[in-house]
């Protein structure tokens, strides 16, 4: 069995590779639905479809666990699938979603009890953040700001542009305009580690950021060790597969700009 990585694009990628720097030995696919992308502004009934049909491709090439590397997919699909799909036809499959093992990790930096979210507008109005953090830790506040034109800039590698400070500094004088008592920063959309120099730029020195990726393989290593059932079903080869929904020369040139290396992908149907 495989450990499945899923993205609607790119940006899980920088979840992979925090997952294979801390858990090398196992296999991996890595799937990104390229052909659907953004997921961000689409409806919580059409993100349900398109995640469930790609963690079902995942499960029929043999993977025993499926990570939901994309904030909105965990946001608008992962306890539907979790509560239907696996309850009822996969009961020995597992999906796990980026949003929880953020959450929990916000409560160790935070004094003001106040934090901040940037995201896509399809994260934030799910308002999935400020429920998790709220059934954690009652105390904290969250505070939202969408940032529809960060995705875009990575995706086009306009990240290092001066166009990309614009709007960097844009969303976050505009987060913190909301709130100044914010003390800690989620960022909560797989892509954004790629402007973490600039977010660190234009933002005060005295605000924690908190990136996904090595809280998620933190959180995968944890959930493995108290799931040895799962663990020792999953294959340890160190290999990766890296399958899309678009064309396989388009990912292969895009993916070098979240990852540092040179990868051979796959186009796949999910019919």
């Amino acid at each position: 069995m495989k450990i499945g990585v899923f993205d609607s694009g790119y940006g899980g990628l920088t979840i992979l590779e925090k997952i294979r720097e801390r858990l090398p030995q196992y296999d991996y696919i890595y799937l990104g639905d390229n052909a659907r992308t953004p997921y961000g502004t689409r409806s919580f009934e059409v993100v349900y479809q398109y995640t469930w049909q790609c963690v079902k491709k995942l499960f029929e090439m043999d993977c025993e666990l499926v990570i939901l590397a994309c904030n909105t997919a965990s946001a608008k699909a992962l306890r539907s699938i979790q509560q239907n799909e696996l309850l009822h036809y996969y009961p020995n499959r597992r999906v796990l979603g980026v949003i929880r093992p953020t959450a929990e990790r916000v409560d160790a930096l935070t004094k003001t009890r106040v934090v901040g979210l940037v995201a896509t507008d399809g994260t934030v109005q799910s308002n999935s953040y400020s429920l998790e953090v709220g059934k954690l830790f009652p105390d904290i506040q969250v505070i939202n700001q969408a940032c529809p034109m960060w995705v875009p800039l990575i995706e086009n590698n306009e990240h290092q542009s001066a166009g990309a400070d614009f709007f960097v500094k844009k969303y976050l004088d505009q987060l913190l305009a909301k709130n100044a008592s914010i003390d800690t920063l989620i960022l909560g959309c797989t892509h954004y580690p790629l402007l973490l120099q600039k977010i660190e730029h234009y933002l005060p020195s005295h605000i924690h950021i908190v990136t996904q990726g090595n809280i998620v393989a933190d959180s995968l290593a944890d959930y493995l060790e108290r799931h040895p059932e799962i663990e020792q079903a999953c294959s340890k080869g160190g290999k990766t597969r890296f399958l899309t929904t678009e064309s396989a020369e388009k990912f292969q040139s895009s993916a070098s700009i979240f990852l540092q290396e040179t990868i051979e992908a796959e186009h796949i149907s999910l019919d």
